[in-house]
């Protein structure tokens, strides 16, 4: 049985695991989760006990949760030898993976935290200017890095940019900046990561719209088709 990734909408951080899953190239299924609906399904609570996304559902069963653990299972499937545990490449995507797991992610919380508030709520600007602080930090941080690399983690894209376009976007999504304006050289990267099929083939999918995978997708399932599954 092929492994089936559960990704929340709107906009989840979970995009870049699909977008990894069609570089990969291998048989997996989908599970569209509306992370505002606040689904209390059963099936769904065995897989990600917090009821957060991503989570993948292993082909044995077994749920694995968390970005960090599930961009890095599907590095190992891949079995790229430069990414042997204890290599440079292995230690250098790692570090990338973190900072974006970590410190670029939860930047952007305080602003999350901000879009679901009423709109005359008076935390909503304060919790928007924290966010815009904490990631411009971090937006700074990547384009610094991205000076002398054609890719986040060296020179060949890897599930570390697949991750990264998932989180970079959420700074026009959710108003705080200009891309283009502010971070140039990092907004250069994101366009090219736009023009990629797998990139585009996720938005397809988090819009409902026609989708072409160039992987190995088989489709969606739903939360009653894997009951069973999930229940074994």
């Amino acid at each position: 049985m092929e492994p089936v990734l559960f990704y929340g909408v709107p906009h989840g951080c979970s995009f870049g695991s699909i977008v990894a899953l069609e570089w990969l190239g291998q048989p997996y299924r989908l599970c569209r989760i509306d992370m505002l609906a606040k689904t209390e399904s059963e099936t769904f609570g065995g897989v990600s006990p917090l009821g957060e996304t991503p989570a993948l559902l292993l082909e044995d069963g077994r749920p694995l949760v968390e970005s960090f653990a599930i961009m890095q299972n599907i590095v190992a499937r891949g079995r790229d030898g430069r990414f042997a545990q204890g290599s440079a490449e292995f230690d250098r995507l790692n570090s990338v993976l973190a900072y974006l797991h970590t410190t670029f992610h939860s930047a952007f919380s305080p602003a999350w935290t901000a879009y679901k508030l009423a709109e005359d709520d008076p935390n909503r600007e304060v919790l928007r200017a924290l966010a815009r602080e904490k990631a411009a930090r971090s937006y700074a941080h990547l384009q610094d890095m991205m000076a002398d690399r054609e890719w986040l983690a060296g020179d060949t894209k890897t599930v570390a940019d697949a991750y990264f376009i998932g989180i970079a976007r959420w700074g026009e999504d959710l108003g705080l900046f200009d891309l283009s304006r502010e971070y140039p050289g990092l907004h250069k990267h994101i366009r090219k990561l736009e023009a990629d099929l797998g990139v585009i083939f996720a938005h397809a999918i988090e819009d409902e719209t026609p989708a072409t995978s160039s992987g190995g997708f088989l489709g969606h399932v739903t939360l009653a088709e894997l009951e069973r599954r999930v229940a074994a």
